[in-house]
């Protein structure tokens, strides 16, 4: 099997700076990653987003529930970081490229985001959580571009 990838973007009416802010700041991650929970529990992101420093998805009691580190950083233009659930028993390998990535490119006034997350083909079942993660990304996108649309 090749290397599976979610990839999906979206055009959004406001700065890069701020659609930047709103993949960043915790006040905002806290809306958008909530996407994710798909009905279970709540959750929210934390970072300093520096390159190398953690990224931590926590549950409401304050535990770890996904872990990575920012692998490349350019600010306000690429943002890539590492996702690994902590329940599973091994981490796969991984490339450059793998987990999430953001890129941002301003054109006319408005900021094109687009996201990439995989490589899915390193587990079990990856063609059935690449299928999930795209349906997630839609809301997840839908979510960013509300909250980078309303005045900061």
């Amino acid at each position: 099997m090749g290397k599976l990838f979610v990839e999906k973007s979206i055009n959004i009416n406001a700065s890069v700076e701020g659609v930047w802010e709103t993949i960043t700041k915790q006040e905002y991650t806290d809306e958008w990653a909530i996407e994710f929970s798909s009905g279970g529990p709540q959750f929210h992101i934390e970072s300093v987003w520096e390159l190398g420093s953690a990224v931590l998805w926590k549950g409401e009691d304050g535990k770890v529930i996904v872990e990575g580190n920012v692998t490349a950083l350019e600010v306000n233009k690429l943002l890539r970081y590492t996702v690994f659930d902590v329940r599973m028993a091994e981490r796969p390998a991984v490339t450059e490229e793998d987990g999430i990535t953001f890129q941002l490119v301003e054109e006319n006034g408005e900021t094109n985001l687009h996201i990439r997350q995989g490589d899915f083909s390193v587990m079990t079942d990856g063609r059935k959580y690449q299928e999930l993660t795209a349906e997630i990304w839609d809301k997840v996108l839908a979510k960013i571009k509300r909250l980078s649309e309303t005045e900061k």
